[in-house]
């Protein structure tokens, strides 16, 4: 029984830039009856575009279903044109923060460092942290990913105590994984680095603690892959892209993970 240690099994996805008014309406409509029959061991979640936020926890208000942000500041407000605070996010009915993904890394200059610092203001604000981590086809070529992925959740958690981690999620989303060319991680490849995750948190904060953090995988998870994947015993739930971009998709991928509830 995947549930079995206590956890919930999180299944997700992160709409990146896309949807308009009327397509999130469409949505929310359509996945609402699915999402109210979810037993209670699933914990479904979204992260829309920020104009949409407001709109998808208010359609979605009915059910346990909690909502995210693809990004925030580290400060708590002033001239940081463009950026959005923790305090607008909770506001606004986000519970989730999208942290440290690979395209903010590549387009907009996200660093470990920043990372760091926004997952710090987001615990700080009673908001739950998704930190993306993930090695590149280089580095897979290299024989260094464990290495890389361990660096980043080292530094994305320095300074952060156990009592804190039962809100902290963190996804392995390999960058070679990611994206309409992404090249789907086998389930092994994608056990291998979590198991390295949860291996690092282990070194860090004890066994006991580490098991307090959610460890999803993302990247090309589709309804093919999702099966085999919600099985690997170090996986706690799946973040999925565009396979879930469609009501119909997605309530596919949550039919698949009530097989594994009680």
């Amino acid at each position: 029984m995947k549930t079995s240690s206590g956890k919930k099994l999180w299944i997700g996805s992160s709409w990146k830039m896309n949807k308009t008014s009327s397509e999130v309406e469409r949505f929310c409509e359509q996945i609402l009856p699915v999402l109210n029959d979810l037993p209670d061991q699933i914990q479904s979640f979204l992260i829309p575009p920020f104009p949409y936020a407001q709109k998808v926890a208010q359609e979605l208000e009915s059910v346990t279903t909690r909502i995210g942000v693809q990004n925030i500041c580290w400060a708590e407000s002033g001239p940081f044109t463009g950026e959005v605070s923790c305090a607008m996010a909770k506001d606004i009915g986000a519970s989730i923060v999208e942290i440290g993904h690979s395209e903010r890394r590549y387009w907009f200059g996200e660093t470990d460092d920043t990372v760091n610092k926004k997952v710090r203001a987001t615990l700080d604000s009673g908001l739950s942290p998704l930190v993306c981590v993930g090695d590149t086809a280089d580095e897979k070529q290299w024989g260094v990913s464990v290495e890389s992925i361990v660096r980043q959740v080292k530094i994305a958690l320095y300074g952060i105590e156990k009592v804190e981690l039962g809100r902290v999620l963190v996804a392995y989303e390999p960058v070679w994984a990611i994206g309409e060319n992404g090249i789907p991680a086998t389930p092994h490849e994608a056990e291998e680095g979590l198991k390295a995750i949860y291996d690092a948190l282990v070194s860090v904060y004890g066994e006991l603690d580490a098991n307090k953090v959610t460890l999803l995988y993302g990247g090309s998870v589709h309804q093919d892959n999702a099966e085999e994947l919600i099985q690997q015993p170090t996986i706690d739930g799946l973040f999925i892209g565009r396979a879930a971009w469609q009501p119909e998709g997605y309530a596919e991928i949550l039919s698949i993970a009530s097989r594994y509830t009680s």
